[in-house]
């Protein structure tokens, strides 16, 4: 009996602990094939993550390829349109530059001082500050009484010479008729002589106070008026007229000051002096009008050198269009130097453009679809930089309209970030 219930206790353990062993082990394979699923599935998820990612960028790289995010698509016809010109890269020489900072300045041979011939008062003003006058123009009149007397002695004189042809006529006609000696009429001929010659020093005298004798006819019971009148066309730039007040020659009423062609004064450094001549092309600019660049050239080169800065004074003389050059404005100067150095690969300046803090050129292979290339320059000249790299010769680029290519990439990128 003890035997029996011996043996059914060891079966029992036995089966309980089968059960036991095979629960325990199947949960944790069970838990385990779970965790295992579950990682795997994370994982296929991060990897499927990582595929889109990847799947992005080839995305983006398909774009960039097509020209809307890493260049810029745009037909031969939108191109003439907007002016995009495209040219091969080729070699050129370039001459060097010397760069300087000058003044602009009136013309100083293009200058007049406009004072009154004679004294007088000033009782009209006929022009004021800033206008434009041309050669000849009345700017001021003045009662003067110098003027006055210069016209009664002409008057005079021309009555002389009147009286003078009248008595010599009168004089012919009598020794015609024998009436009168041969002397006589020897005389009348010297009276007549004498009174053309007064009156001829009395026309050019008011001639020289600025008074025509064509302004005179009709005008001889008329108050004398002087005009003063403007030796030269051009822009007032000083005015010191003021009706009331007295004028003489020493007195300078106005200032007038021909602005088509201006002075450029050039501190050029010691250094460079040797490389410097008379004649010599120069390139101007301001700070007004950044985008304008006058030619003008060299015209005198001083013969001192400063002592405080060790630079000499040049004179660069430059046609003025539209009076846009004012003086006192502060210029760059550039000053062309002959091309003698071997030949390199350059482009325009206007070119080249500012991506992203680099210098870029838009590089085309079939002529619509431009991209965007970092480029190393160095040295320029004359409007052309030189390519040190980022470029081959023979390669297409935009010469001209770069900068509407750049603003048309800038657009497609801020779409894409709105988007």
């Amino acid at each position: 009996m003890n035997k029996k219930r011996i043996i059914i206790g060891l079966i029992l353990a036995v089966a309980l602990g089968g059960g036991f062993i095979y629960r325990f082990t199947h949960l944790k394979s069970g838990g385990g094939e779970h965790g295992e699923h579950k990682e795997a599935g994370h994982k296929e998820e991060k990897g499927g993550g990582h595929d889109e990612g990847k799947g992005h960028k080839e995305e983006k790289a398909g774009h960039d390829e097509h020209g809307e995010a890493g260049s810029v698509q745009m037909t031969a016809e939108v191109q003439k349109q907007h002016g995009v010109v495209v040219a091969a890269a080729k070699r050129q020489r370039l001459g060097g530059v010397i760069s300087a900072t000058g003044k602009v300045e009136a013309n100083a041979d293009r200058i007049a001082h406009v004072s009154p011939r004679i004294s007088g008062k000033i009782v009209a003003v006929r022009a004021s500050l800033g206008d434009s006058v041309s050669a000849g123009q009345a700017l001021a009149t003045l009662d003067s009484i110098e003027l006055g007397e210069a016209l009664s002695r002409y008057h005079q004189s021309r009555t002389r010479l009147g009286l003078a042809h009248s008595n010599m006529e009168r004089i012919k006609g009598l020794v015609e008729k024998k009436i009168a000696a041969r002397k006589e009429i020897l005389q009348a001929e010297t009276d007549f002589k004498t009174a053309q010659t007064e009156l001829h020093t009395d026309e050019e005298r008011l001639a020289l106070y600025g008074v025509s004798i064509s302004d005179l006819k009709g005008e001889e019971h008329k108050r004398p008026l002087l005009p003063v009148r403007s030796p030269i066309g051009g822009v007032i730039t000083e005015k010191h007229a003021i009706v009331g007040e007295l004028a003489d020659p020493s007195k300078s009423l106005y200032t007038v000051a021909d602005l088509s062609s201006v002075w450029v004064l050039v501190d050029i450094n010691e250094k460079d002096l040797a490389k410097v001549r008379k004649g010599q092309a120069a390139i101007i600019a301001v700070g007004a009008f950044p985008d304008l660049k006058l030619k003008g050239r060299i015209t005198y080169i001083a013969d001192l050198v400063n002592e405080a800065t060790r630079t000499v004074k040049a004179r660069v003389e430059v046609a003025n269009p539209g009076r846009k050059l004012k003086p006192e404005m502060f210029a760059s100067v550039e000053l062309a130097l002959p091309a003698d150095s071997s030949p390199v690969l350059a482009v325009p300046e206007e070119a080249i453009q500012e991506l992203e803090g680099r210098r870029v050129l838009f590089v085309t292979e079939d002529g619509t679809e431009f991209e965007p290339r970092k480029v190393e320059t160095g040295r320029t000249a004359g409007g052309m930089a030189e390519v040190l790299s980022g470029l081959k010769e023979g390669e297409r680029y935009a010469v001209k309209g770069s900068f509407l290519l750049k603003s048309e990439m800038q657009k497609g990128e801020l779409g894409e970030h709105g988007h």
